[in-house]
């Protein structure tokens, strides 16, 4: 089995988890719960495919997928006690997604003849579209539109991939490193409260 298809599978668990863990915040019933984590996990892959005509679609052709996030779902529920109430958890489950789904959608953009440029920006619809969808559905302000550093690691970490494939680096090596890019971005945005600037007045209020 492909490595990267692993990583997609482990990726697809962890954001489903993710997902879970919101929709059980929100007391939602056990359909609620499926819905939230399947739009977590797969909704950014989803609409990538829409947007470059890719068929079929992410989840449609292969069922495992599906699979991955009963059993997240599953999984979820039986240790809830043990990882339900630690945030510091969800967010461990957001970046391994965040960075895996990063790189898998800039490779599949790649893979349909996309400007890099473009294929960049699916890499990060990929990676942060699910996340936005689940915000949506439960009520709450979407992390992507937020103070935290969050669709622009993943941008960082797409950059990095293609700088390393421009200079021909072994495919599962750049993986490794451009993922790692995202994930440390993250951390030490969290731990430092690092933020990108947001416009508070413009260059002439001070003048008026």
């Amino acid at each position: 089995m492909d490595v990267i298809y692993v990583l997609d599978i482990l990726g697809t668990f962890a954001f489903a988890i993710s997902g879970t863990l919101v929709a059980s915040d929100k007391k939602l019933d056990l359909f609620g719960v499926i819905i939230i984590a399947f739009v977590t996990a797969v909704g950014g892959g989803m609409l990538r495919d829409v947007l470059i005509n890719a068929h079929p679609i992410n989840w449609i052709g292969d069922l495992n997928y599906l699979y991955t996030i009963f059993s997240a779902v599953l999984f979820t529920f039986l240790v809830k006690s043990k990882i339900g109430y630690l945030s510091t958890t969800m967010f461990l489950f957001d970046t391994i997604g965040l960075s895996v789904f990063t790189l898998l959608g800039l490779q599949k953009g790649l893979a349909y003849d996309l400007h890099p440029l473009v294929a960049l920006i699916m890499g990060m619809i990929s990676a942060v579209f699910g996340g936005v969808l689940r915000d949506v559905l439960t009520n709450k302000v979407p992390l992507i539109f937020e103070k935290e550093i969050y669709a622009s690691a993943c941008l960082v970490g797409g950059l990095m991939y293609l700088i390393l494939s421009h200079f021909k680096v072994a495919e599962n090596i750049n993986f490794i490193i451009s993922a790692s890019v995202v994930v440390s971005i993250r951390i030490i945005a969290v731990k430092f409260h690092l933020e990108l600037p947001r416009i508070k007045r413009d260059l002439f209020s001070k003048y008026h």
